[in-house]
């Protein structure tokens, strides 16, 4: 006999079509109204772009530049398009099993996928601040981590050694995982060059996610830490603490206008020279206490060995790999392809399935 739906299913179905007859409605009590007008497309976006956007932000036009030619959109801007794939885009949603500091994270501290989420609020603020094109940078902040594989950092290093230009997530995301998606030039090479390691960025959008993730990482991964009980905030350094607080939201708020300041007073993307030392403190102290902390180390070593593993694993028997992974002319670029594409949780399972290792071997999960 088949089960009866629960009183609240049966609810949630009257409502399968709506409300009303001429136009259907998502409430029975609809009230709000907006002008009647044609829609507003991609071309007037376009319009109010060359209006509110200052002098050397980026502007959306046509399709954009993509390395396959396509059709523009009737009513998405390129950069609009970019932000929507990405969204929508399997590389992103594994991020929400993906190391940010911590493996196997607790349900409050961050994963890859709120990091790219709180690099793109604070990307977004500065834009609208400064007047530079906030689609575009919300598109790059979301897709700039596409190209961690699991474990955080770690796995840059354990991925080192297989590849000869060695594993940079910028590149990497930018290059290979996003690249089916066939993003815009600025879109990518805000994703390629967001590290200040790397070569600058061609855009004002670029710098703009540049320093917007390392805002974002250095105000969030001490909050995350201080929940762990790893650090206190009477730990936080005075010339830290003094300038822009001991927590993540005054930190946030003093560094998001120290840019916008400094943007619309010099024209370059940057911090005033005070405000940029406490940023800096403020990382320093992050890397000694918590990135480079004993127990840090430990977990990153794990996971290194894990990844190196693994990546052996299925150079030795790709057939193992899905078949979009598999390449005759070079198994290695499959094999680090395949295992950078992993989840945490789903690496260690591998391990275990495919290597045979013990748990007790694995980096501390969220279940031990």
């Amino acid at each position: 006999m088949k089960p009866e739906p629960m009183p609240r299913a049966k609810a949630w179905a009257e409502t399968m079509h709506g409300h009303g007859d001429d136009t259907v409605r998502a409430h029975r009590n609809s009230h709000a109204r907006i002008d009647v007008g044609a829609a507003i497309g991609r071309e007037q976006r376009e319009e109010y772009e060359q209006l509110m956007l200052r002098s050397g932000a980026s502007r959306a036009v046509g399709a954009g530049q993509r390395l396959r030619q396509e059709e523009p959109d009737a009513e998405r801007t390129c950069f609009e398009r970019d932000r929507d794939r990405i969204v929508h885009s399997a590389a992103f949603r594994r991020l929400a099993g993906k190391t940010q500091v911590v493996v196997h994270p607790t349900d409050h501290q961050r994963t890859r996928l709120t990091h790219a989420l709180e690099v793109a609020q604070v990307a977004t603020s500065i834009a609208r601040g400064v007047g530079a094109n906030v689609t575009l940078v919300d598109a790059m902040a979301l897709g700039h981590d596409c190209g961690h594989g699991p474990g955080g950092h770690a796995s840059e290093d354990a991925f080192d050694g297989f590849l000869p230009g060695g594993y940079d997530h910028g590149p990497w995301g930018a290059d290979v995982v996003l690249a089916g998606l066939n993003l815009c030039a600025q879109t990518l090479d805000g994703i390629r060059n967001h590290s200040w390691s790397r070569p600058a960025p061609s855009t004002i959008e670029g710098e703009i996610v540049s320093w917007s993730d390392r805002i974002a990482y250095c105000a969030h991964d001490l909050e995350d830490a201080v929940h762990a009980g790893i650090v206190t905030p009477d730990e936080v350094p005075a010339e830290v603490a003094q300038i822009v607080g001991s927590g993540r939201r005054e930190q946030l708020g003093t560094f998001i206008r120290a840019v916008v300041s400094t943007t619309c007073s010099s024209g370059e993307v940057g911090m005033d020279p005070s405000s940029s030392a406490a940023l800096a403190a403020l990382r320093r102290f992050n890397y000694e206490r918590i990135y480079t902390r004993e127990e840090s180390v430990a977990q990153s070593s794990a996971v290194v060995e894990v990844l190196r593993a693994l990546v052996e694993y299925f150079i030795e028997k790709p057939a193992t790999m899905p078949e979009a992974f598999i390449s005759e002319h070079d198994p290695v670029l499959g094999a680090v392809t395949y295992v950078g594409g992993m989840t945490d949780q789903f690496a260690f399972d591998a391990a275990v399935e495919r290597l045979g290792w013990e748990p007790n071997r694995l980096p501390r999960s969220i279940s031990r």
